[in-house]
């Protein structure tokens, strides 16, 4: 009765204002329908809210006196919220749908910083300070978010300690949500530049060096250099010919050349100096070095201008310096195993390697540069097992062989003491003398293994070890065996493939394992059968992420609702680096980071996508290995109920390039049928 004389008081009234209050008659129908409709999407928005903090510390009058004033905003994928410099907004956001990426430039690299979704507060910068925002916000996905004004929920921010609290926190930690103790203060939030990051970090940290390097030329006489050397009690004298590096002198130099009489005191340097010179740039941290001086097995390194022996020279880094910049120097390591006399001593060098491991973890080392190092430390294990178990066998090797590593090993991707996986090859010999040679080589690989295993290596479940017969075998053999595999692609022989195609010379022959990279390449080329296979067998694990963005996790046995991070996470990007570097005919590349990389260089279009591949490998491995070591296991299965937020965060941002790789797979090698 109320609603129906209300309209024909409007209606008389309108007969004598005529259209002035026509109008009003609009208005004021359109203003009860938006406060019906604004009471309903306040108490949509004041349920949402009171499931979140810090909003669920506010009582459900203030919620939904709050909840009347937000605006809903749409963002389309990648559409920009604000960027870095903006000025503040007078709104704070909260996710009610999708995902916020915030990012920063960092030496022109897009970084991304966090990822906020259902519940996560954005952009709050705007209470606490007035410049502009330190990061990009940009929409990971079509999203929906409440913005709140700023000026209206003040008020509610000081009369209640426990939202103020959370805001503050929030700001101050580098949090996401500071309730969540764990990852306090590990985060780069809005209010922390990325360049302010701990710069200690010792990957990021300059090596110091001898800015005062002394040369000599190539005509001058051993004894004068040598002399040199005593007075000023130094290791190395640089040769230069118009301050370029031709080469260097060392005391390894004068030990092996002129005090075993090789030489004459008197010969002229360029005659016993170590050429070409190893040059680094100035710039280069600690870390790096280490590892230059790893792979080529040299204790110094020339610094030039441009890190070329083609510049002028600025400088000598000894391995005497990088032991004074970092004590847990790998190449202390390194020498122990060469000095080892035993198992139980390469054990104890490989005890302290986990430590170091440990430790570079927590200093923030990038994951591949601990998988380089790691790698090539466990290859020098593996160096001084065979040298001791030939010493064993009472005579040198029948004919010459090399040992390879295979799998994760095979990568330089075996950050925990996972089982062994290893190969063996030797020179073909007449039919006569097979028999006698493969039974030294079987001895000699049972020997290693056994040293191995001592160490910490277990045995291969699967016997996928140089000590099984399968896996000894002559040039001749291999060549066939791999023949077989590529123009016969059958299911063992892919699982094969994905094994054997991943190795790493260890010791011995190099030409051996050179040949047997040669026939692979050759088999392979422009075979669309055995491409085909291959990359369907890539296809096999989808990127691990089902409807509303949720984790497929194991659906019984032992790890029940465990996330498999190596099958569903690690698998699919080793299995695609691998055969996209077959089909480019990468050499030489074997580390699925390193593969990527070479990847990014050689297809440019592609680019983005390798680029983010490679970082979501180090994201994934790194779980891994921490999960490894935090249940001393192979760190392969994650309770997702034990991670973070963040954690959760971190690993569906390392899922969205398997998917785009895996595209790319589809349409290089026509796989329609996994469209």
């Amino acid at each position: 009765m109320i609603k129906k004389e209300t309209i024909v008081f409007f209606w008389m009234g309108s007969y004598i204002y005529d259209h002035f209050l026509v109008t009003s008659i609009f208005f004021v129908f359109l203003d009860i329908n938006k406060l019906f409709m604004k009471n309903s999407i306040a108490e949509r928005i004041a349920d949402f809210l009171k499931n979140h903090p810090p909003f669920c510390s506010l009582s459900l009058a203030d919620l939904i006196a709050i909840a009347k004033e937000p605006q809903v905003l749409h963002l389309e994928k990648k559409q920009v919220l604000f960027n870095v410099n903006d000025q503040p907004h007078p709104f704070f956001y909260i996710v009610k749908d999708g995902a916020v990426a915030l990012s920063v430039v960092y030496d022109t690299t897009k970084v991304l910083v966090d990822e906020c979704d259902e519940g996560d507060i954005v952009g709050l910068r705007p209470f606490f300070a007035k410049d502009g925002y330190l990061m990009t916000a940009e929409a990971r996905e079509e999203s929906l978010l409440y913005a709140i004004p700023i000026t209206i929920f003040k008020p509610y921010v000081f009369e209640n300690t426990a939202v103020l609290s959370f805001l503050l926190e929030s700001f101050a930690s580098n949090t996401r949500n500071p309730y969540d103790k764990e990852n306090k203060g590990k985060l780069i939030s809005e209010n922390v530049s990325y360049i302010e990051r701990d710069d200690t970090i010792q990957y990021f940290k300059p090596i110091s060096y001898s800015t005062n390097p002394i040369t000599a030329n190539k005509m001058d006489s051993v004894k004068s250099i040598a002399e040199t050397m005593t007075r000023l009690k130094i290791g190395s004298v640089i040769i230069q010919e118009n301050q370029i590096p031709i080469g260097i002198i060392t005391d390894k130099d004068l030990r092996s050349k002129i005090a075993t009489g090789l030489f004459s005191i008197e010969a002229s340097a360029d005659q016993i100096m170590s050429a070409p010179v190893i040059t680094v740039k100035a710039n280069g941290s600690v870390a790096e070095t280490q590892l230059m001086m790893l792979q080529h097995t040299i204790g110094h390194l020339c610094v030039t201008l441009d890190g070329t022996n083609k510049s002028e020279i600025i400088g000598i880094i000894s391995e005497h310096d990088v032991v004074v910049a970092q004590a847990n120097n790998p190449g202390v390591l390194v020498k122990q195993i060469k000095r080892a006399e035993s198992a139980q001593e390469l054990k104890l060098v490989r005890d302290n390697l986990t430590k170091l491991i440990k430790n570079a973890l927590v200093e923030g080392i990038p994951i591949g540069h601990i998988c380089q190092i790691v790698g090539e430390i466990n290859s020098a294990i593996t160096s001084r097992a065979i040298e001791l178990s030939i010493v064993k066998m009472g005579e040198q090797p029948p004919v010459p062989f090399a040992w390879l590593n295979i799998g994760s090993q095979g990568r330089k991707e075996q950050l925990l003491l996972t089982d062994q996986d290893n190969a063996l090859v030797f020179e073909d010999v007449a039919e006569e003398r097979y028999d006698a040679v493969k039974k030294y080589f079987l001895q000699l690989a049972d020997s290693v293994t056994h040293i191995l295993n001592v160490v910490g290596y277990e045995f291969c479940p699967a016997e996928m070890m140089a000590s099984n017969p399968l896996w000894c075998k002559s040039l001749k053999e291999w060549n066939a065996q791999y023949n077989a595999w590529i123009h016969s692609p059958a299911k063992k022989g892919i699982l094969m493939c994905s094994i054997f195609f991943d190795y790493d010379f260890v010791y011995g022959d190099k030409e051996l394992v050179n040949a047997i990279t040669s026939t692979i390449f050759k088999n392979v080329n422009d075979n669309q059968i055995f491409f085909a296979y291959l990359g369907s067998d890539a296809l096999k694990n989808p990127p691990p992420l089902g409807f509303f963005r949720q984790f497929l996790v194991e659906k019984d046995g032992e790890h029940k609702d465990s996330f498999d991070v190596k099958s569903r996470g690690l698998m699919p990007l080793i299995d695609a680096a691998r055969l996209l570097c077959l089909n480019q005919k990468i050499t030489g590349a074997n580390n699925t980071l390193v593969r990527f990389k070479e990847l990014a260089a050689l297809e440019p279009q592609n680019a983005t996508t390798y680029e983010a591949c490679s970082e979501a490998f180090s994201v994934l491995l790194k779980f891994r290995t921490e999960e490894g070591f935090a249940s001393n296991s192979g760190g392969r299965y994650l309770d997702l109920n034990k991670l973070t937020k963040l954690d959760k965060v971190k690993l569906k941002n390392a899922f969205h390039p398997i998917s785009d790789v895996q595209e790319i797979l589809k349409t290089r090698f026509q796989l329609t049928h996994f469209t």
